[in-house]
């Protein structure tokens, strides 16, 4: 019987992602901590361990889109530069990846082997490389209690070749035997200022023409995510660039890519409620404040344009919280019956009959 051999292949060329395609959030992903915004106490800390290298096991918790997992990434690559960066940190996104045979198996694994030795850096910068390893554990709140448990004595019999850092949501779904083997850092949402800056610095980099209102949209859309804030401003780039000829980026193309209701449409049901709004409105809705049959046609114009009755009720609160005119006692009022409106919502109630509720009752309060 012949045998064939089969002609050794190549290995095929690293894949590189043209700069064009590539997301915002990864382009402009910071690549040192300096770059960092707006979590001044974490950086002031984590720079002290750049220059002793005595790295403890840490827990980043906060909301979404605050930096922390850019925050480690970036301490990382400063540690130990992008030649040791592969053999020497190991990330992991628990929310795929969170059952008890991957903690014994990848963690376990890559935890007890021996750091690799350091590679002459091929920028021509000298890099710490402090004798341990990196594992990063993303969104560790959605590993179950088993998985948890087992990385408890992982990390203690492993503590001196590997380090640990968990990156987290909600820091009360992390045990508190893994917790307390962490030093804490909490990201908080990062302030308009911040936001604001980075936004601008992107908008300059791409070309864009983005003013102070879309800016501002941007940051009052997005909740201090400055994740979601950026993808908003590429996907608004895009589609302005689409048509011929190009158009400018406008503050009601982030409110709709977005998915929020546009102001003058919450300003205006506001005023057909009885509430008095800054913004110029039409003068057939200043006079039909009063009645059932006002609101009732309304609801129906909201409902028809395909609106969300929580998006809605979300941003009416918002509006009505931060009245300057309204009474306490007024804004407590409607705030319980957005409350209740709410919890109606999310047991899966009609949203026109609740939409129209609210705003009958409000209307009642305010009058």
């Amino acid at each position: 019987m012949a045998f064939f051999q089969v002609p050794a292949t190549k290995t095929a060329p690293k894949h590189n992602v043209d700069p064009a395609l590539q997301p915002w959030v990864e382009k402009y992903r910071p690549k040192t901590i300096d770059d960092i915004s707006s979590q001044d106490h974490t950086v002031a800390v984590l720079k002290k361990t750049l220059t002793s290298t005595n790295l403890p096991h840490m827990l980043f918790y906060g909301p979404p889109g605050t930096g922390k997992t850019s925050t480690i990434l970036a301490l990382s690559r400063q540690l130990f530069g992008p030649d040791n960066f592969k053999n020497r940190v190991l990330e992991l996104n628990a929310s795929d990846e969170r059952g008890i045979a991957i903690v014994r198996e990848k963690v376990k694994n890559f935890a007890r082997q021996t750091p690799r030795a350091q590679a002459v850096a091929s920028d021509g910068k000298e890099y710490p490389c402090p004798p341990y390893k990196i594992i990063i554990l993303d969104e560790a709140d959605s590993m179950t209690q088993d998985a948890q448990g087992a990385l408890r004595r992982i990390m203690e019999t492993y503590a001196r070749i590997t380090r640990f850092c968990l990156v987290c949501n909600y820091v009360t779904r992390i045990i508190e035997p893994l917790a307390s083997r962490c030093s804490k850092f909490r990201f908080t949402p990062l302030d308009s200022a911040s936001a604001s800056a980075r936004l601008t610095m992107i908008s300059s980099a791409e070309n864009i023409g983005a003013d102070s209102s879309v800016i501002d949209a941007l940051i009052t859309t997005s909740g201090g995510d400055l994740r979601r804030a950026i993808t908003y401003l590429q996907s608004a780039s895009r589609l302005a660039s689409s048509t011929n000829p190009p158009t400018l980026i406008t503050a009601n193309d982030i409110q709709e890519i977005a998915g929020v209701v546009p102001n003058s449409v919450v300003s205006s049901f506001a005023n057909t409620l009885g509430i008095e709004t800054e913004t110029d409105m039409d003068t057939d809705d200043r006079d039909q404040t009063k009645g059932f049959e006002p609101i009732k046609k309304k609801v129906k114009d909201l409902t028809m344009e395909g609106y969300s009755a929580s998006q809605i009720l979300s941003q009416l609160h918002d509006l009505i919280v931060l009245h300057p005119t309204l009474t306490g006692r007024q804004k407590s009022q409607c705030a319980l019956i957005l409350a209740e409106a709410d919890k109606a919502l999310c047991d899966g109630a009609d949203e026109e009959l609740w939409i129209l509720d609210v705003a009958l009752r409000i209307n009642k309060s305010l009058s």
